[in-house]
């Protein structure tokens, strides 16, 4: 789970012995370095390495030399690559001819050499073999001597690399479904075709009867199960909130409350291992269940066979999808609530693209202006004065969405795990409040978490749907978490159910018609789900999307910030409409 791929830097040359090659030998190999030193000064893995590059052994400046490298990349695991050139080559010679690999080809804008000829060339050989790659090429004249790469350059190589590293460390990997299909929702009803043919992994199913033979059969580590019960003590049980939420009669007693913190802290430990496997188990010789599923996302059924009889997934999903948990700070699982594998993926998409925990919430009400000081009396302001949407989820929302991590400003941050702190954790824990379970929704108890995000935190809301006879289609809304008058927050909370995790958010508006308000975001959002990332991210799901030939359906994303794939140019000047045509042209990656 932890071998990750590396990205594969291909220097291209004119093969023309005599004088002409040899007089760029060391130019182009001096590019190759310099775009192999950006990618690994900038991006990191998930946990926390830096993105690793592998450079061919030489210039590539014909057939062989390009078999050549292309068995050095098998050989070293990469799973893309960057063409990078100053001069002229022989562009069916030596482009990168592998199906599975994103591609993209830098042609040095230098007058001295033809580079930006070999990328058009190039580029117009991967669209008529249907190898679809990403063109860069600077807005302006670089000197021959000048090795650096200019900042459009090395935005486009950066966000290059961001989406082409995410389409290949899922590759591979699976989708654990704990459980089945939750109340009918559509988006756990795990399509295997999708996961298959555009993403490249595989799907894992257990029956949800396994959590309970491993708790019987005691298939977890003790030991890890003794200090998960001391952590949660200090920090999760003290926070045990009022039950207000249910009847006298429906309430559980203390003995009752005890055992379901002990039943809920061994189903997070069973539920990670069943991801991820245990070494731990092994030693206690149980082999197979040592080994678990390789799965890089999850889900869990939930509702309601099992929180009609047992305590709810609440807790393990919320710690799972969080930073850290008693084994200190880590980096976060994906774990989609209800077993939503589409919005699984879409939490997935943006955690490889951030090394972030992602939310899980659903996309619960859009509240007017009108709405708001008919309700409470008292009128939004600031960002919210155009309207709020509010999410909200039992389950999956991960205590990093309460914003109380900080920046060296003092801003709300939902930061990398190595840029956690001790006081970001404690914070975090101080901030939420675990209330025993609705008994109305979850017969057998539990307990929900409870947190306020802060407002400020730019975000990106993000949902993967699917359409019969379409396929696939990404949606994604940019915009910021938002404080609100406390006593609005109060009467609207109360509305819904309080003792679940709130986040307020405000879409970025713009001339785009899903986008013209707020009511028009909710009113076009395909699910009731939404995956939300910390940052403004879309133009880099767009880019990603477009490696997986996923058509973006609804963005408001600047089009100058839009990177796809040069022959996407060739289906249109309507970027959306070319997209779709694009997308189905191709079709998807592992088909």
């Amino acid at each position: 789970m932890k071998k990750y791929p590396k990205i594969g830097i291909r220097p291209t040359i004119d093969g023309r012995q005599g004088g002409v090659r040899e007089s760029l030998e060391e130019k182009t190999m001096n590019l190759a370095k310099a775009v192999a030193e950006l990618i690994s000064t900038h991006l990191r893995n998930g946990d926390g390495s830096p993105v690793e590059c592998v450079i061919a052994d030489g210039t590539i400046g014909r057939v062989a030399e390009s078999a050549a490298c292309a068995e050095k990349f098998e050989r070293e695991g990469v799973g893309s690559t960057i063409t990078v050139t100053s001069c002229w080559c022989y562009g069916a010679e030596t482009m990168d001819m592998n199906p599975y690999y994103p591609k993209a080809v830098w042609g040095f804008n230098g007058t001295e050499r033809p580079g930006a000829v070999y990328l058009a060339a190039v580029l117009a050989a991967h669209a008529q073999k249907g190898l679809p790659a990403f063109g860069i090429y600077g807005h302006d004249v670089q000197d021959i001597d000048d090795n650096t790469i200019p900042a459009d350059v090395a935005e486009k190589i950066l966000r290059f690399a961001r989406a082409a590293q995410a389409v290949a460390t899922m590759r591979g990997k699976s989708y654990l479904s704990m459980g089945s299909v939750s109340m009918g929702i559509a988006g756990s009803i795990v399509n295997p075709d999708f996961f298959q043919e555009y993403l490249g992994m595989r799907n894992e199913s257990v029956d949800l009867t396994e959590i309970i033979r491993r708790m019987t059969e005691g298939i977890y580590d003790k030991e890890e199960y003794a200090k998960a019960m001391a952590w949660t003590e200090k920090y999760c049980k003290v926070n045990e909130g009022e039950d207000f939420k249910n009847r006298p009669e429906k309430r559980k007693t203390r003995e009752q409350k005890d055992a379901d913190w002990e039943f809920i802290v061994k189903m997070m430990i069973i539920m990670r291992d069943l991801m991820t496997g245990n070494p731990k188990l092994k030693e206690m010789g149980f082999k197979e269940e040592a080994l678990g599923h390789n799965a890089i996302a999850a889900g869990f059924q939930g509702q309601r066979q099992w929180t009609d009889f047992y305590p709810n997934g609440d807790y393990p999903e919320a710690l799972l999808n969080t930073s850290f948990d008693w084994n200190g700070i880590r980096e976060a699982f994906v774990v989609a609530t209800e077993n939503d594998a589409c919005n699984g993926i879409a939490m997935l998409f943006g955690h490889l693209l951030t090394n972030r925990a992602q939310i899980f919430s659903d996309v619960r009400t859009y509240w007017s202006p009108e709405a708001v000081k008919r309700v409470t009396g008292k009128e939004l302001t600031g960002l919210a004065a155009n309207g709020i949407i509010h999410l909200i989820n039992s389950g999956a929302t991960t205590l990093d969405g309460s914003g109380q991590a900080i920046d060296e400003n003092g801003n709300p941050v939902m930061k990398e795990p190595w840029n956690l702190t001790q006081a970001d954790v404690e914070n975090c824990l101080k901030a939420t409040t675990w209330y025993p379970a609705d008994r109305d929704y979850f017969r057998g108890g539990g307990f929900s978490s409870n947190f306020l995000s802060k407002g400020g935190m730019p975000v990106t809301m993000m949902r993967l749907n699917l359409v019969k006879g379409l396929g696939p289609v990404l949606q994604i809304a940019e915009g910021w978490t938002v404080t609100i008058d406390p006593e609005i927050h109060q009467k609207l909370n109360m509305r819904t159910d309080p003792t679940w995790p709130t986040t307020w958010f405000v879409p970025r508006l713009c001339d785009k018609p899903a986008f013209k308000d707020v009511y028009s975001v909710m009113n076009n959002w395909g699910a009731n789900h939404g995956a939300i990332s910390y940052g403004h991210i879309g133009q880099d799901l767009i880019t990603l999307a477009s490696m997986l030939r996923i058509p973006v359906c609804m963005h408001n994303v600047d089009d100058d910030k839009i990177f796809r794939p040069a022959a996407w140019n060739a289906f249109g000047m309507d970027k959306e409409g070319a997209d779709y045509r694009a997308c189905r042209n191709y079709g998807p990656i592992y088909k």
